[in-house]
């Protein structure tokens, strides 16, 4: 995962090896027909609440290494999904210490800036802060090669390989953060947008523009098996969720 300038590019689980490690235009499915009876502006007809996040600060306390400030786009137009490709079965009360080790297995065997992820859900759906720059703000990630601007990046702990299975919980609470971030910009989950690529390293060319998943998997825009077969196998669900939060008509 990486992508902007300044940052590694590569992210702990969704890279071949170890890994764990959208934009032009938007897809307008169903805002263009309603544009004749809704006069409010596009961005504001189709949103959704936030849901619950933990800050950072509560995972992450004292451990926090020093770090450049944060970098930040215009909005966010695209989610790509990844999973951390970190054992299963945890305790959800240990999930910050897990994030730590994440954390600090990017910061510091890798000599990151920061944890590439903006967001991490666990198993039993609690979402959790990743990249520093605020929750509210379209955070410039380290998630998604030649794709991280104008995106945010929700990873799920955990490896979802063929046959693994997927809690709903985890998948509602993508589904969840999916739709309050693409809700800012009066995107369909459901629908494509245009992005263009930063770096020849991903699946296209540098300035290439590729028309992706509004909610994709990491490896639609990067050569990986992130997020794995079995959490890419619930990504329909997942925008179909998302566009039901976003009170789009199904």
């Amino acid at each position: 995962m990486a992508g902007g300038p300044g940052v590694v590019p590569v992210v702990l689980g969704c890279l071949p090896g170890l890994a764990a490690v959208v934009a032009l235009a938007l897809c307008a499915n169903g805002v263009e027909r309603a544009a004749a009876t809704d006069p409010r502006p596009a961005a504001d007809r189709y949103t959704a609440p936030r849901p619950s996040v933990v800050p950072r600060s509560v995972w992450l306390g004292g451990s926090a290494r020093s770090q450049p400030p944060p970098r930040y786009d215009d909005e966010v137009l695209a989610v790509f999904v990844h999973h951390t490709d970190t054992p299963n079965g945890y305790d959800c009360a240990d999930v910050p210490a897990i994030l730590r080790g994440v954390y600090s297995g990017q910061t510091g065997a890798r000599d990151w800036d920061d944890i590439g992820y903006n967001f991490v859900v666990d198993r039993c759906g609690t979402i959790y802060e990743g990249r520093a720059g605020g929750i509210d703000r379209a955070v410039t990630g380290a998630h998604t090669q030649g794709f991280n601007h104008r995106t945010t990046g929700i990873a799920a702990l955990g490896t979802f390989t063929a046959g693994v299975p997927v809690p709903d919980a985890l998948t509602d609470a993508i589904a969840a953060l999916a739709a309050w971030k693409l809700g800012g910009t009066g995107t369909d989950p459901r629908g494509e947008v245009r992005l263009v690529s930063s770096n020849g390293l991903s699946r296209y060319a540098a300035g290439a523009t590729a028309t992706l998943p509004a909610v994709a998997g990491h490896d639609e825009g990067y050569q990986t098996s992130c997020p794995g077969e079995a959490l890419r196998a619930r990504l329909p669900e997942i925008r179909a969720t998302a566009a039901r939060l976003q009170g789009r008509p199904g």
